[in-house]
C-alpha cells in the first residue's frame, strides 16, 4: 500500500490528533492510548494498522506538553520537566511563545530520531545492548543527581523532597526477593504507590487547590494571554539545545526500559548545564521548553531502534507495539528488514509524515489550545479536579488511586507554600524502583563484589557525570562564597 494513499493520510491524522487528545489528560499515557486503539487495527492492512498505532504513539507524547505548559498538569509523566519552565512562560503571559517553542522542538527532535534509526539503527542498537545492570543502574543515578539542577532555591529542600520520592518509591513488594514492604496489610500498596496519580495531585490538584484559595481570597486570577510570537532571532538560540536534546532522547529511548520519563529531566539537566543564564531555569526558561521536548519526543524514534532491530522494545508503548507488529505477521529483528524492507521503510516515511502533522497541527491550534487560559478560574479549577479524579481511577478502576491523588495534591500544596518543588518527588518516584532493582542485580552478578560498578567503563563514566552534576552547583556556591568573602576582606 502507497503512504500517500488518501486512506492512509487519513488513518495518521486520526492517529495523531486522537493522541494529542489522549495525552492530554491527565493519568492517559502514551501506553494506555495505543493499547485502546490495538484492537482496531487486528482488521487493518499491516501498514494501515501500525501507522495508525504510531500516530497515537507521537501524537501523545506531544499532547502531555499542551497541559503542562498551559495549566501545570503534565498530561504525561514525561512532560513533567516541561512544566517547570513552561507554566511560569504561561504565567508571565508567553504561553503562545511556549507552545510555538514545544511544537518545533517537538517536531525536530522527532524527525532527527527517525533519521537516526533510518541510517545507523542495527549500530545503535548492538551498542544498547551492552547497558546490562551495572549500566542502568548508573544512569539511574545520573537521573537522580539531576534533583541539583531542579532543586530550586534551596538544595536543602530540593534533597529532602528527591528523598521522599525515593522512600515512597521503595513501598511495595520487594523487586528481588518478592516480600511487602511498608504496606501495613494493605493490598492496594502492595504493588507500590502509582506514578501517575503522585504526579497529578503534586502538579494539577495542588495548583486547583491554590487557585481556589485564591478565588476565596479574592485575587487577581487572570493570566493575560500576550500574543508575543517567536522570533527567529530567539529560536536561532534554540537550535543547539533542541539538537543536543534530540541526541539525548534518541539514546537513552534505544536502552530499553529507560523510557521518556528519565530523558526530559536530564535533557532539562544538561540544557542548564551548557546555558550562560542558569538562574532563569524554573522561572520561564526558554530552553527549559525546548530540551525536555525535544528529547521526550525524540525518545519516540530511539526506542523504534531495538524493537525493528533486535524485537527488544524501547519502553512499555513500544512492547504494545512489539505486539501489534506480531499480529500483523511481522517478526521485529534481523531478518525484518531483509524480509519485510518496503513494509519498513514505508514505515520510515510514514513516522517522519507523523511528526510533520504534528508540526502543522500544532502550530494551526495554538490559537485555540490558549483559550483554556480564558476560563475563568471559578470554573477552570473544578474542571481540573474532576479531571484529575477521572485521570486517577481510569488508570485501574480503583478508588484507592484517587486517594493517593488528594493526599498528593494535599502534600503538594503545602511544598509549594513553603517552597520545597515539587519535581525532584517525581523523580525519585520513577528513578528510584529502576535504581534500586538494578543495583541489587549488578551485586548478584558480581557476586557482591563492588568492582563491577568502576571496571566497567560505561558506569564508570556515567557514575563520574552523577557525581560533577550533584556537586557541580554546591562547589560553585563555596566559590562565590569565597569570592564573596575576598572582597569584603579587601574592602576592610
Amino acid at each position: 500500500m502507497n503512504i500517500l494513499d488518501l486512506q492512509v493520510i487519513l488513518v495518521l491524522l486520526i492517529g495523531i490528533i486522537s493522541g494529542i487528545a489522549i495525552g492530554s489528560l491527565p493519568g492517559l499515557t502514551a501506553t494506555m492510548g495505543v493499547a485502546l486503539v490495538l484492537p482496531i487495527t487486528f482488521g487493518m492492512n499491516p501498514i494501515t494498522g501500525i501507522l495508525l498505532l504510531i500516530g497515537v504513539y507521537f501524537g501523545s507524547v506531544y499532547g502531555g506538553s499542551l497541559t503542562a505548559i498551559l495549566i501545570n498538569t503534565p498530561g504525561t509523566p514525561a512532560s513533567a520537566a516541561t512544566a517547570m519552565d513552561g507554566y511560569e512562560m504561561s504565567k508571565k503571559g508567553l504561553a503562545h511563545k511556549a507552545l510555538t517553542i514545544s511544537t518545533l522542538s517537538s517536531t525536530i527532535g522527532g524527525i532527527l530520531s527517525v533519521i537516526v534509526l533510518i541510517l545507523v539503527a542495527p549500530q545503535l542498537a548492538n551498542f544498547a545492548l551492552k547497558f546490562s545492570a551495572p549500566e542502568s543502574f548508573a544512569l539511574a543515578v545520573f537521573g537522580i543527581s539531576i534533583i541539583s539542577s531542579i532543586a530550586g532555591k534551596s538544595m536543602t529542600k530540593g534533597l529532602m523532597a528527591g528523598v521522599l520520592g525515593l522512600l515512597v518509591a521503595t513501598i511495595g513488594i520487594d523487586p528481588m526477593g518478592g516480600f511487602p514492604r511498608f504496606t501495613f496489610g494493605s493490598i492496594n500498596l502492595a504493588s507500590g504507590v502509582n506514578l501517575i496519580p503522585v504526579m497529578i495531585g503534586l502538579f494539577a490538584a495542588s495548583e486547583a487547590f491554590k487557585s481556589m484559595e485564591d478565588i476565596f481570597a479574592k485575587q487577581n486570577l487572570a493570566i493575560k494571554v500576550e500574543k508575543v510570537r517567536l522570533k527567529w532571532s530567539e529560536f536561532k538560540t534554540l537550535i543547539v539545545t533542541i539538537i543536543r536534546s534530540a541526541g539525548i532522547g534518541t539514546f537513552i529511548g534505544m536502552i530499553p526500559g529507560a523510557g521518556g520519563d528519565i530523558t526530559s529531566f536530564i535533557a532539562y539537566n544538561e540544557a542548564k548545564r551548557f546555558s550562560k543564564n542558569k538562574e532563569e531555569f524554573g522561572k520561564g526558561a526558554m530552553k527549559g521548553v525546548a530540551a525536555p521536548e525535544a528529547a521526550n519526543n525524540s525518545v519516540t524514534g530511539g526506542a523504534m531502534i531495538p524493537l525493528l532491530t533486535l524485537g527488544i522494545p524501547g519502553d512499555a508503548v513500544t512492547a504494545v507495539l512489539l505486539g501489534a507488529l506480531m499480529v500483523q505477521g511481522l517478526q521485529p529483528g534481523p531478518l525484518l528488514f531483509t524480509n519485510n524492507g518496503p513494509i519498513v521503510y514505508t514505515l520510515f516515511i510514514g513516522m517522519l509524515l507523523a511528526n510533520l502533522f504534528i508540526l502543522i497541527i500544532g502550530l494551526l491550534g495554538i490559537k485555540y489550545f490558549i483559550k483554556i487560559l480564558s476560563v475563568p478560574k471559578a470554573i477552570l479549577s473544578p474542571l481540573i479536579l474532576v479531571l484529575c479524579v477521572v485521570g486517577s481511577y481510569a488508570l485501574n478502576n480503583n478508588y484507592f488511586d484517587v486517594m493517593v491523588m488528594f493526599l498528593a495534591g494535599v502534600i503538594g500544596y503545602f511544598m509549594v507554600k513553603l517552597e520545597f518543588p515539587v519535581s525532584p518527588v517525581i523523580l525519585g518516584l520513577i528513578l528510584g524502583p529502576i535504581m534500586e532493582s538494578n543495583f541489587r542485580r549488578s551485586l548478584l552478578m558480581s557476586q557482591g563484589n563492588l568492582a563491577v560498578f568502576y571496571t566497567r567503563p560505561i558506569t564508570l563514566v556515567l557514575l563520574i557525570f552523577a557525581l560533577v552534576t550533584l556537586l557541580g552547583p554546591i562547589i560553585s556556591k563555596l566559590i562565590k562564597i569565597s569570592k564573596g568573602k575576598e572582597i569584603i576582606n579587601e574592602n576592610n
